[in-house]
């Protein structure tokens, strides 16, 4: 059995839903849950019914805002006080920037983007995408501890049983010692949907769109069965949406549990995007796009016509 801390970030309210995920993979061993700042009460609940022994809340000076000199060195004061083996999150955007720095100050080996891992003995061995999906990976890690690991959002999927443990909440004192580049303020965005790599399903749109404007239809799908609404690099690189929408190998990498592809012709660098997708649906109006070779359900036609009908049917049952 392997001690582990799973480090996840706070949302509101809770904490990121891929630290559930990791946590179910994690039964049968010694896990703690530490986030920077205050885990909620409601968060503490669930991480405990989901097998967290002890949950930490990692608080000082300088740590209200994220930075990577700051976050790295707090993390690496309580982890080196906690004695762990394994250190897993989940691969965001802030753990990307984050673990590698941190796995560079123990001088200890790292696995990103796992999309599955077992820990059989306390011993890490994981699967990662390679050579943008077309190839998955065994991974293990050798050298001094602690290994540092992070996983794909969405890859796991929900633990099917719980694993309750202690859950004891606890606050614990951290420096973020010398900080040289401070971020001095973070803007909200305006949508108040989750971010792509979280989202459970999504519905994108390519250049087949035409203009931002109508991006709208794919809003009302979106906000009728709950999705995050995304786009493609053609749709990106046309103006239609923001970059923060774009889902490919420029752009981020998904795996929810449905993606609908509409007007998306399918090229290389989207699908190494979303490839790992549960369900893949694409409505097109060519037969022969390659986003049909890799879809599970495929509808052949003009995405202005079909998308507000899926949307009328979706109101009709949910």
């Amino acid at each position: 059995m392997a001690k582990v801390l799973v480090f996840t970030e706070v949302t509101a309210d809770n904490v990121k839903s891929v630290t559930y995920e990791i946590l179910g993979k994690l039964a049968g061993n010694e896990v703690d849950v530490a986030a920077v700042g205050q885990v909620p009460a409601g968060a503490v609940a669930e991480l405990a019914k989901f097998g967290a022994a002890n949950i930490h809340s990692l608080k000082g000076d300088n740590l209200d805002n994220y930075s990577p000199e700051g976050y790295a060195n707090a993390l690496k004061e309580f982890i080196g006080n906690g004695g762990y083996d394994y250190v897993f999150a989940g691969s965001t955007s802030l753990a990307k920037d984050l673990f590698p720095r941190l796995s560079g100050m123990f001088d200890a080996g790292m696995a990103s983007e796992v999309t599955n891992f077992t820990m059989d003995g306390g011993t890490f061995a994981g699967t990662r995408p390679l050579f943008a999906g077309k190839c998955l990976a065994k991974v293990e890690i050798e050298g001094p501890k602690p290994h540092f690991v992070t996983v794909r959002p969405n890859a796991l999927g929900m633990p099917s049983s719980e694993n309750a443990a202690a859950g004891n909440a606890a606050d614990a004192s951290v420096s973020a010692g010398e900080i040289r580049a401070a971020i001095k303020e973070i803007i909200k965005g305006a949508s108040e949907k989750l971010d792509l790599t979280e989202a459970n399903i999504i519905v994108s749109g390519g250049r087949a769109m035409k203009e931002a404007s109508n991006f709208k239809i794919l809003e009302d799908l979106a906000d009728t069965i709950g999705a995050t609404v995304g786009a493609s690099r053609a749709a990106v690189d046309s103006g239609y949406a923001p970059h923060a929408m774009q889902v490919g190998q420029t752009g981020k990498t998904v795996a929810p549990s449905l993606y609908i592809a509409c007007g998306i012709s399918g090229a290389i660098q989207h699908l190494a995007g979303m490839r790992t997708s549960k369900c893949i649906v694409a409505i097109n109006t060519d037969p022969d796009a390659p986003i049909f070779t890799k879809a599970d359900y495929g509808i052949v036609g003009d995405l202005f016509q079909i998308v507000p009908i899926l949307t009328e049917e979706f109101k009709k049952i949910m």
